[in-house]
Parts: C-alpha cells; sequence; structure tokens
C-alpha cells in the first residue's frame, strides 16, 4: 500500500496534484457548496422549489461539485430527472422532496457521525426511487472527514484495491465501502489526509486505470492499454488546458494589481497566490503581505481572504474587489463578492474578470432573480481583452477607481 500511496504522490498529473493538493477552487468550493444547498432546503421547505433539475437551486450544488476537476466529472447525471423512469423521484413527488430537504438540512446541522449516519438509514428506508449514494458527493463537501466522494470510477477502484464486488446504486454497499476506507485511512493518514478526498482520489485513478498496480495489472494490458492511453492524453490535455487558464488568471490578477498601485490604492491579492509570477514578477510583490479587515467573522474573513483581488485605501477601506473567473461557476464568484459586499455594506463597487468567451453566461447569471433582488450587490464585469489593452492606459490616465467605468459592463 505504501508503493501505491507513493506513486499515486509522485505522478503529477493524478487527481492528488491537480484536484486535491493544488487547488484554491476546491477551498472555495466548500464555502460555496454549502451556502448554495441551504436555498436548496429553504426552497423545498416553502414549496418554491419546482419539478425539474434544469433551473434549479440543487442544478447550481451539482454543478459546483462537478466543476472540481476529473473526479467529479459527470456527478451531475445522477440528478438529472428522467421522466420516462420517474428518477430521481423528487421532482414531482411532493412527500419524497420534503423528505430529501428534511435529510439535507440534517446532513448541514449535524456534526456527530452517528447522527448523520442515522438519517442516511432514514433516506434509504423511504427507497425514493433513484436516490442513491451519488447524494455522498454532497456529504463528502459537508462532512469531507467523514464521508468519501463516490463514483464508478471510485467503486472500480476500491474492488481492485480490495478485492471486493461492491455494486454501485447501493446505500449500504456505499458504507459498507465507508468503512473500509476510513480503516484503511486511518492506517496511512500520515501518508494521506484526515480528508478523505486523498484516499478517494487514489481509487478514482486506480478505478480508471490511470494507476496500475498488481490487481489490475493484467486487465490494463490485456483489455485497458488502448484506454489508459487515451486517459492518459486526455489528462495532459486537461493538465494543460489547467496551466493555460492559471497563466490567465495570473496574468488578469496582475494588471489589476498593476493597476490599483498606480491609482494610488493598497493592493491584496488572495493569500494563496502571492508566489504566482507574470511577467517575471511576483504577484506577492504587489501585494499587502497581511489583510487587516475589521469586525469580520472568520469564517466570511477566510473567504474574502481568497477573493484574487482587493483595492484598499489608506485606512484599509475596500475600494473595489475583483474575481477572475476561469472554467469555474460564475455563480460562485458571485456568491464570493456577495458575502464581501453583505459584510461591509453597499456602495463598493466589484467586477467578475472573466474571458470573452463566457459573456453570454455572465449576463445570464446576473439577471437570475436571486441576484436582481440583492440591494447590498452591485456587479459589473470586464472582459479579459479589454483588461488586457486598456490597463496601461488606465494606469498612465486614470485618477481613481471610477476609472473602470471606461471598460466594465453592467447587466
Amino acid at each position: 500500500m505504501e508503493e501505491i500511496i507513493k506513486n499515486f504522490k509522485e505522478d503529477s498529473e493524478s487527481v492528488y496534484h491537480t484536484w486535491f493538493l493544488n487547488n484554491d477552487e476546491r477551498l472555495k468550493a466548500f464555502r460555496t457548496i454549502r451556502k448554495s444547498l441551504s436555498n436548496v432546503i429553504n426552497e423545498i421547505e416553502a414549496g418554491t422549489f419546482g419539478n425539474d433539475f434544469k433551473g434549479s437551486s440543487l442544478e447550481t450544488v451539482i454543478t459546483a461539485i462537478s466543476e472540481q476537476k476529473q473526479i467529479f466529472e459527470g456527478a451531475a447525471h445522477a440528478f438529472y430527472w428522467k421522466p420516462k423512469l420517474r428518477i430521481p423521484d423528487i421532482y414531482e413527488n411532493e412527500a419524497n422532496k420534503r423528505a430529501f430537504g428534511r435529510f439535507l438540512r440534517a446532513c448541514l446541522e449535524m456534526t456527530k457521525e452517528e447522527q448523520l449516519l442515522n438519517e442516511i438509514y432514514v433516506l434509504d428506508a423511504l427507497k425514493i426511487k433513484g436516490l442513491g449514494p451519488a447524494v455522498a458527493n454532497i456529504l463528502y463537501f459537508l462532512h469531507p472527514t467523514l464521508f468519501p466522494p463516490f463514483n464508478t470510477a471510485i467503486t472500480n477502484g476500491f474492488n481492485i484495491l480490495f478485492n471486493q464486488n461492491k455494486k454501485l446504486g447501493s446505500w449500504i454497499a456505499y458504507l459498507e465501502m465507508r468503512e473500509v476506507i476510513i480503516k484503511e485511512n486511518n492506517i496511512y493518514r500520515s501518508d494521506l489526509s484526515k480528508d478523505l478526498g486523498a484516499i478517494a482520489g487514489l481509487l478514482f485513478e486506480i478505478g480508471s486505470s490511470r494507476l496500475v498496480i498488481k490487481a489490475n495489472a493484467a486487465k490494463v494490458i490485456d483489455i485497458e492499454q488502448d484506454k489508459q492511453v487515451k486517459a492518459r492524453a486526455k489528462r495532459h490535455k486537461q493538465v494543460n488546458q489547467d496551466e493555460l487558464e492559471e497563466n490567465a488568471h495570473t496574468e488578469m490578477q496582475y494588471y489589476l494589481a498593476k493597476l490599483g498601485k498606480s491609482l494610488g490604492y493598497k493592493v491584496w491579492i488572495a493569500r494563496n497566490d502571492h508566489k504566482r509570477t507574470w511577467n517575471q514578477e511576483k504577484l506577492g510583490e504587489y501585494s499587502l503581505r497581511e489583510l487587516i479587515l475589521s469586525d469580520l467573522p472568520k469564517p466570511v474573513f477566510d473567504t474574502v481572504s481568497l477573493i484574487d483581488v482587493l483595492w484598499l485605501d489608506d485606512s484599509n477601506n475596500i475600494v473595489s474587489g475583483f474575481e477572475v473567473e476561469k472554467s469555474t461557476s460564475i455563480y460562485s464568484g458571485i456568491l464570493r463578492l456577495n458575502d464581501l459586499s453583505i459584510s461591509i455594506g453597499s456602495g463598493v463597487p466589484f467586477y467578475l474578470v472573466a474571458p470573452n468567451s463566457r459573456e453570454k453566461e455572465i449576463n445570464a447569471q446576473l439577471l437570475r432573480p436571486s441576484f436582481r433582488t440583492l440591494d447590498s450587490l452591485s456587479i459589473a464585469y470586464i472582459l479579459f481583452t479589454d483588461l488586457r489593452c486598456d490597463c496601461d492606459s488606465m494606469c498612465k490616465f486614470g485618477s481613481d477607481v471610477t476609472v473602470l467605468q471606461k471598460i466594465c459592463k453592467v447587466v
């Protein structure tokens, strides 16, 4: 097992590196998913949830999960409403919908393992058609040390590594898998993590045939060799795409930091990005070493400190905030800016900075009724090309934050 873990961690393109270890979006997702899940629960309890997955608040939650790199790709499929099969039967069956809402609220509010397991048993006893352990992916983002993620590749990896034959789709099978996973993780936790995402990533790589071990070697050689080559090529392409996106993200942070400095503001760069470089300059050289914001609760402060760029005046009051979006959810970026807006009061302009290709999506999100009715929120957006082309001119001729009105767009 030590050798398997070693190979898993040494593969620079494994999900251990691309998703679990070095991914700020994973950390941001926990708060986004928790907050969005509250909207699902409130809508179910108020009777306004609707009768389809598409366009629902649940779609927002599952989208935030499925964006979490390769391991959660396809996580939304289990929640699509399939009317011919009547699955999952939580959209048109009101009793099932309310039961699902009660389960989600219990999982959101409870913290003890025994209580949470009991809620799973209660839900399973209802035998809601099509509502299986895919829900465990939601549980993971609420309780990452208690519930591992769950999908076909993870199940296959579990069966290969532990010589089991667990079937997909059964809560009982998931809970049996969970016991083994937790027991094994406790043995090797110093090599993996208390967060069960690490060992789930290991199983995912075995199950998807990227990580070859003795138990699956023959299968890989005889059957999966071509699939493995394609999987590696696909992963390599994804990693390259991620690298391009990260470079563009860093470039935009650089321009925003440079512009903020030239306008006479203090600049804060998201705390995890200080070591990133653009134009042979570290972003941290433009940033305050420490962010000082008074009267913010710690969970809110932790979220605010991850906002990509902040401009502050000499009294450490926030003048403006920027979220640079790549392939992640525009919705989650808006939520983070809304958190900041609520915390410091209205009147401060906030901006989404995004690729030109996502302009239609930004417009659609900002036109959502839930955002149109937020008095605390004032968001415009800036396209990558406009910031890239006009940064130097704004540095030269701008005097304060209002210079952004020349390039920003408002819905």
